[in-house]
């Protein structure tokens, strides 16, 4: 079975130069290599190509049959890695956290260990006879949430 932590070194050199990041990266059991990518621009076919020909370089094919894939991570997939947040920034999101509750907002600041969200909430203000909805920072660990996914508006 391929190493996996050898196959993820292999790869993040291939990227280290490049404003792409890895994003998922599974093996099966049958050696069924995917891995999934992001950017902070835009991903073509030139950029899978260069990962797949560096997996191809690094892993014999001839010691260790294989099947490998290499994509850009979805656009309607959750975000996984901080780095997919900080991309993000700006963008309208749904989160699901861990105990259930669903939240919408901008999403505002990103960093290695949590997320800001601006979310829409009413607030009676003092000496007002109805409330008024207020924008209000939500801070959130990644290790609480179930996800996060991008709102896609046309």
């Amino acid at each position: 079975m391929i190493d996996k932590t050898a196959l993820t070194q292999v790869i993040n050199e291939t990227l280290a130069e490049t404003d792409m990041f890895l994003v998922q990266l599974t093996v099966s059991r049958d050696n069924i290599i995917d891995v999934q990518l992001d950017s902070m621009s835009d991903i073509n076919i030139d950029d899978c190509v260069m990962v797949n020909n560096a997996v191809l370089d690094a892993f014999d094919r001839d010691v260790e049959d294989y099947e490998l894939t290499v994509g850009s991570y979805g656009i309607t997939s959750p975000l996984l890695v901080p780095r997919q947040y900080e991309k993000n920034i700006g963008q309208e999101v749904e989160v699901l956290t861990a105990d259930g509750r669903k939240l919408k907002g901008d999403l505002t600041a990103s960093s290695d260990h949590d997320f800001t969200i601006a979310v829409p909430t009413k607030v009676k203000p003092e000496g007002k006879k109805r409330p008024e909805i207020v924008m209000v920072d939500t801070t959130m660990n990644y290790s609480d949430i179930k996800y996060t996914k991008i709102i896609i508006k046309f």
